[in-house]
């Protein structure tokens, strides 16, 4: 069991999300950055798709109840267990009546908890996720708060060393951004429609992330494009990563806790590689858009798949060493 003695500004247990609801207008929801929750998840002996705990910019606090083994994945919080400081993408051992803390995060934007066994809520439509719009979902469908506990699922993991033992993110380019993020797209229907100085001034721009971006979306800032005359359509299917263009002329890019349809035009769709990147991108960080194809963007997710599949084994070998430099 663990307590939750401080959230943070956003926090809520999330898996990868539900999948094949979207006809009847339930959504995705799920972790924002999945890779950090499927390494978390690979670091503590789990299936990649257990349910996990995402914080948004750090600054939370919770106690373990019962002896388990953890992971923080995804942004840099400063995170200690009773005061001793945890490296980021590390696994430990955390005994019952331990305190795990988190500062306000450093670099990134979210963070995810993975524990052995996985956050143990009931599944609703095959999944684990918060619908935060829906109100179901996770912990009773909400966000967390100071108080709640959450029930830990059993586990046959292999023993970690007391220390622990981690992954350096540089060497699997899973580190948050820090400065500028480059996003690919692919032309969505309406990206021939308009003038040339819409597409123009999309790609010309270093765009900002503006605080009013969640889960649901990304509000961005930069130059006017509104077109001339307002381009109205039927509302229709969209998914995470579409961007659209509303009538004001600031681009919106949809997220995981987005309708599944909407009418606005629509200028591409951000490539689910380049998804985690934007999770990770701080509110007022900078955002450039780069068109992309679909072989340049079916290779990225081959790419990112192949190296969570080979992820397993360098962490059994990394658990092993950690062993063996205790021993000696």
């Amino acid at each position: 069991m663990i307590e939750i003695l401080s959230p943070g500004i956003m926090a809520s247990v999330q898996d990868l999300g539900r999948e094949g609801f979207r006809a009847i207008g339930v959504g995705q929801s799920g972790a924002m950055d999945p890779v950090a929750l499927q390494v978390g998840n690979l670091l503590v002996g789990n299936a990649p798709d257990l349910a996990g705990i995402e914080f948004t910019l750090g600054g939370f606090s919770l106690r373990f109840e019962s002896d388990t083994t953890f992971a923080l994945t995804g942004a840099h919080v400063g995170t200690t267990l009773d005061g001793s400081a945890v490296p980021p993408w590390w696994v430990r051992r955390a005994r019952a009546g331990q305190v795990l803390s988190g500062a306000m995060a450093a670099q990134g934007m979210r963070c995810m908890l993975c524990v052995a066994g996985g956050i143990d809520v009931a599944a609703v439509m095959g999944a684990r996720a918060t619908d935060l719009k829906g109100g179901f979902g996770g912990h009773e469908g909400r966000l967390l708060a100071k108080g709640d506990r959450l029930a830990i699922g059993a586990s046959e993991a292999p023993p970690v060393p007391e220390a622990g033992f981690g992954l350096d993110p540089r060497r699997l380019d899973l580190l948050p951004p820090r400065d500028e993020t480059v996003l690919r797209f692919l032309p969505a229907a309406e990206w021939d429609t308009g003038p040339q100085t819409i597409r123009d001034g999309f790609l010309g721009t270093t765009w900002t992330l503006l605080p009013a971006s969640n889960r649901m979306g990304c509000q961005l800032g930069g130059p006017d494009l509104r077109r001339d005359t307002p381009l109205e359509l039927h509302s229709h299917a969209i998914v995470p990563g579409t961007i659209q263009l509303p009538p004001g002329g600031q681009p919106v890019i949809q997220l995981n806790d987005a309708n599944t349809c909407g009418g606005y035009p629509k200028l591409g769709v951000v490539i689910a590689a380049d998804l985690p990147k934007l999770a990770q991108t701080r509110l007022g960080g900078s955002i450039r858009f780069a068109l992309t194809d679909h072989a340049t963007a079916l290779a990225a997710s081959r790419d990112r798949q192949a190296r969570l599949d080979w992820l397993p084994g360098r962490i059994a070998l990394a658990r092993e060493y950690a062993g063996r430099f205790k021993a000696s």
